[in-house]
């Protein structure tokens, strides 16, 4: 084999091979099956996302008036079911945590969500709020199949239950591997509802990562149409105009 060809066929195994790699250390993600169009959906998890998760997650891109706005809802019924920090319906989602306690509490500032759907998927957003399992060897009680050793607890274990995990028989020196979660302490839902519950925070996240969704979509349509008309208006004048040639 020619020397100079060596390298080149290392580097293209390399690339060939990462990828493969990649995708086994990936965990299986479920089938989120989001609808933003499921008004019930959007508004149920905007409620629990309020009510469970902005304490520590902001959507800085949003405001309070906008979700008003787009989930048909009265400035009465965001400000008295979202708010409880005492902001204005103009002001943005802003958890109301110091970034600098909240690095003390858990090592780092929680992120914001806003665009957490469009980064890693809906897929992955509704996997991950249900894989929290218990582990005693994280500062914070708590890891996660889906990112591993996440740094927040389950936000939403009064609701799901608590999950332990079983793990796969391995080999000396090999990491232990998460099997699968067995619910050991049910919660306040049954694992049905708690699907829906992660579905309905992951639609709502889906909707604040593209909240212009429903105006771009509405929009759209009426640009289809123009188009489809004036492709008709042309195709008449065309026949029109090159009637007598033919």
């Amino acid at each position: 084999m020619n020397k100079r060809m060596f390298p080149g066929l290392l580097l293209a195994l390399a690339l060939v091979s990462g990828p493969v790699l990649a995708q086994e250390a990936t965990p299986a993600l479920y089938e989120a099956h989001v609808n933003v169009h499921d008004m019930a959906s959007v508004q149920r998890g905007a409620r629990i996302f309020f009510n469970y998760c902005a304490g520590c997650h902001s959507l800085q891109y949003m405001r309070y008036s906008r979700i008003s706005h787009d989930l048909g809802l009265s400035e009465q019924e965001v400000m008295t079911n979202f708010d409880f920090n005492g902001v204005k319906f103009g002001d943005h989602a802003i958890s109301s945590m110091p970034a600098a306690d909240a690095a003390k509490w858990f090592g780092k500032a929680p992120p914001d969500l806003s665009l957490e759907v469009r980064a890693k998927g809906a897929d992955w957003v509704y996997s991950y709020l249900k894989s929290f399992y218990l582990d005693p060897t994280r500062p914070v009680g708590w890891n996660n199949t889906v990112f591993a050793n996440a740094s927040m607890p389950n936000p939403l274990w009064e609701l799901q239950g608590v999950q332990t995990a079983v793990y796969a028989p391995s080999k000396p020196g090999e990491d232990a591997r998460v099997e699968k979660l067995d619910l050991s302490q049910p919660g306040m839902e049954t694992p049905e509802q708690f699907d829906r519950t992660a579905r309905d925070v992951t639609t709502f996240l889906t909707y604040v990562a593209e909240p212009n969704v429903y105006e771009r979509e509405r929009v759209g349509l009426w640009v289809l149409l123009y188009l489809v008309a004036f492709s008709l208006l042309a195709v008449f004048l065309k026949r029109e105009y090159w009637k007598d040639i033919h």
